[in-house]
């Protein structure tokens, strides 16, 4: 049509961490369209688990996504749990629920803190990671790693909490708590922020359901869907906490929700401290029978599922994932169109999209499966060995 352009997003953008491909359709300044491209990173985990042992599987899927290394596992284990029909230990439910909200609050103030840095406030940047960096540290003294924490495993966690660690995470949640209020203040006082973020890359209750977003997305468009509260896990039953939620659907509600939800998970922590039980860590499991199970938790960018089916031996006959980012990505057809070109390279972050999490390759037609794995992976070496011809190698 006359007077449209395309502008390109990606596959590699300052805006964006890892590669995929927005192409906007606009007229002047005005994002009339929008088509998503994904599929740049794809890295076969759903392929490589069966090959794993149970035991091995939290290993691979926690390196889905190093800002959710403890999501995926997470979820993982408790579908092996949920065939095996266990219920884990008291003390390992507790234990669950401190690291995830440790990951929760690093994740939403990495975040944050490169929202600071998308809209040209670095000062905002480096203050949030600052702050990161004490969370950090709690992660390196309770199981040795900064990130991939390889804390859960089937039956319960390998990690326990010794009583000179909870000092130091006391002492860490106050500061982080004292710190992400001052940020939040400085965000909702500061009328450029405001001016930047308010009313950008709206995103309707209408919307949000209609595309099954989760987790901040759809919470910031007044959806109050929490997987910790609505399906109980871990410790969630256990503590008091809020679900966090704001009607208006644009950006600046999507960051109030999670500047506010880091607070909550502080309160989480805290009881946590308070009320985790002595006992064993993990519950012991002999064999996995046939069956199949699904794991649902919260991650912070939304909820995570992890399906798997046993043939009865010690590996996964089938596990199938489906992180948020899959379903919150695809809203971005309906968020970012009446906006500005600039206005569209926020709302895309503003989801915090983690493609690696969210590649996967399936094709259907007529309502079949049009190829299996094995004849995607024969397409996928036949095309490598094209493009080697092409370039002469």
């Amino acid at each position: 049509m006359a007077g449209r352009r395309i502008v390109p997003i990606g596959p590699y953008h300052p805006l964006q961490e890892e590669p995929e491909f927005f192409k906007l359709v606009v007229e002047g300044e005005k994002v009339v369209d929008i088509e998503i491209h994904i599929g740049y990173n794809h890295r076969g985990h759903e392929f490589i688990s069966p090959e794993l042992t149970y035991d091995q599987v939290p290993f691979l899927v926690e390196r889905i996504c190093g800002i959710c290394s403890n999501s995926h596992p997470m979820a993982a284990v408790m579908a092996v749990e949920d065939i095996c029909n266990l219920e884990i230990p008291e003390r390992a439910k507790y234990l669950r629920t401190i690291v995830h909200e440790l990951e929760r609050i690093h994740s939403h103030l990495l975040w944050v803190g490169l929202a600071g840095h998308f809209i040209g406030y670095n000062t905002v940047w480096m203050w949030a990671w600052k702050y990161r960096e004490h969370v950090l540290e709690v992660f390196e003294m309770l199981v040795g790693n900064r990130n991939h924490y390889a804390m859960n495993k089937p039956g319960g966690v390998r990690h326990d909490l010794r009583p000179e660690m909870v000092k130091p995470i006391r002492d860490a949640m106050d500061l982080v708590e004292k710190k992400v209020w001052m940020l939040t203040k400085a965000v909702l006082d500061d009328p450029v922020i405001l001016s930047r973020l308010e009313g950008v890359g709206i995103l309707t209750r209408a919307q949000a359901l209609a595309y099954s977003t989760t987790g901040p997305t759809s919470r910031g468009s007044g959806v109050p869907w929490d997987v910790r509260r609505d399906e109980p896990h871990a410790a969630y039953g256990l503590v008091d906490w809020n679900v966090i939620c704001f009607p208006e659907g644009d950006v600046l509600a999507k960051t109030k929700v999670r500047m506010l939800e880091m607070i909550e998970s502080v309160k989480i922590i805290r009881q946590c401290l308070d009320r985790i039980p002595e006992g064993p860590i993990e519950a012991r499991i002999e064999e996995v029978p046939p069956g199949e199970g699904c794991g649902r938790t919260e991650a912070p960018r939304g909820e995570v599922f992890h399906y798997m089916r046993s043939d009865g031996t010690n590996r996964p006959l089938r596990h199938k994932v489906r992180a948020p980012s899959y379903m919150n990505i695809a809203s971005n057809k309906v968020a970012c169109v009446g906006g500005t070109i600039a206005d569209a390279a926020l709302t895309l972050a503003a989801v915090d999209p983690c493609y690696c999490c969210t590649e996967r390759m399936a094709a259907f037609e007529d309502g079949r499966l049009k190829y299996t794995w094995n004849e995607l992976l024969k397409l996928s070496w036949q095309k490598t060995e094209r493009v080697r011809a092409r370039m002469g190698r």
